[in-house]
């Protein structure tokens, strides 16, 4: 099953804060229009991006997916266009187990640099990524895969 759901509020007092109503009231990601193909994230916190600067911001969002799909997170377009607003890793890649994995339930998150000339300045609630479902493909002839996940960023070396 594709879908969203927040973090628990477990997880969202380690990794974001303890404001039970900015956790009751954030909302799952969306799409805006009929035919989008992204699904905006809206920003759980306040922060400002100076120039030259980088931060890793929550979203307070997991993710699941369907097997042979895995769930792209890009900035919105108007955020590289108008404000010269990055992802570190340009773009953020989730596996179908990266979902509810043990050190961080599968919070989705994302690392921005401002290489603009002003601050980006985003409020609780601001749209500050998409996020796009694909399928992908994988050889005819790979050998069982018998690894598992057991962390989050990073866990798979």
């Amino acid at each position: 099953m594709r879908k969203f759901e927040k973090i628990s509020w477990e997880q969202w007092q380690k990794d974001i804060g303890n404001d039970q109503a900015v956790y009751e009231n954030h909302e799952l990601p969306r799409r805006e229009t009929k035919y989008s193909a992204g699904y905006d994230f809206r920003s759980p916190i306040d922060f400002v991006l100076h120039p030259g600067e980088d931060m890793k911001i929550p979203t307070g969002i997991k993710v699941t997916m369907n097997e042979g799909e895995m769930f792209l997170l890009v900035v919105r377009s108007s955020m590289g266009f108008k404000w010269n607003v990055r992802m570190c890793n340009q773009i953020g890649v989730f596996e179908r187990d990266y979902y509810n994995n043990e050190t961080n339930e599968g919070h989705a998150w994302l690392r921005l640099q401002n290489h603009g000339t002003e601050d980006y300045v985003v409020k609780v609630g601001d749209r500050i990524a998409q996020g796009i479902f694909t399928t992908f493909l994988t050889v005819d002839d790979e050998e069982e895969i018998k690894n598992k996940r057991t962390g989050g960023l990073g866990s798979t070396n």
